[in-house]
């Protein structure tokens, strides 16, 4: 059964993600100010599309970060949708409950999933979009079957677990290729990219087919984070217009 929540509010947040004309900026809410997060993603105002939230267990990242109650808090201050990554050892344990914190979209990493398919039917059960997460090392095929099952793949270009590092460069070919894939299937599912992403590589990774861009510290650690996030909008969504 879903987890009950505001339909019209839902329905608006859920626009967000259902246009993909739009390439999505998602400030990682990691690297902002952890003691007031709230007025951290309210001082970007409009220039955003979604807030990452990056959920670590101390399990399987060695980071500890964001339970239920914290995203719930903030979701009753913030207008955009949560887009919730869970890099936790467990995850079918804890869908419902970050479904209930307010979530818009689940991520599950796919090397932690005993059986992906039921995962990523439980958190479309629930009410939230499904996604799936690669480590920059995992391979691509280990998703080629669970396509029908998503709407959106998460690509890590920094191995999980701290905000700030920079981007692996190989990944900008896997990037291609899931695009291909992607476009391939039929199905309709974002392409997100997370981990060393600014504004000197943004543009090309949407031209090698991302259309959701996380960006932390390219935000969060620059003098004026509603000025750099607006800058990261404008250059994905200029990007995106030349393809």
């Amino acid at each position: 059964m879903a987890v009950k929540r505001s339909r019209s509010l839902e329905d608006t947040k859920r626009a967000v993600f259902l246009d993909r004309s739009r390439p999505l900026l998602c400030p990682s809410i990691l690297a902002s100010d952890l003691a007031d997060l709230a007025c951290s993603v309210k001082r970007l105002g409009s220039n955003f599309d979604m807030v990452h939230c990056d959920v670590m267990d101390g399990h399987y990242v060695p980071n500890l970060t964001f339970g239920p109650p914290i995203i719930a808090a903030l979701s009753k201050h913030v207008d955009q949708p949560l887009d919730v990554h869970l890099m936790v050892t467990n995850p079918d344990d804890l869908l419902a409950e970050y479904v209930k914190a307010g979530a818009t979209s689940l991520v599950v990493h796919v090397e932690v999933l005993d059986h992906a398919q039921r995962t990523l039917a439980r958190i479309r059960e629930l009410g939230c979009f499904a996604g799936i997460s690669l480590n920059p090392a995992t391979p691509l095929e280990s998703i080629r079957w669970l396509l029908p099952d998503l709407d959106m793949v998460l690509l890590m270009s920094v191995n999980p677990g701290f905000s700030g590092q920079s981007f692996v460069p190989q990944v900008m070919d896997k990037i291609r290729e899931l695009r291909h894939m992607i476009n391939e299937s039929d199905y309709s599912i974002r392409l997100q990219v997370d981990g060393g992403i600014n504004r000197d590589n943004a543009a090309d990774i949407v031209r090698a087919g991302a259309d959701m861009i996380v960006a932390g510290s390219a935000i969060f650690g620059q003098d004026s984070p509603a000025d750099a996030a607006a800058e990261l909008g404008r250059i994905i969504r200029g990007a995106k217009a030349r393809l």
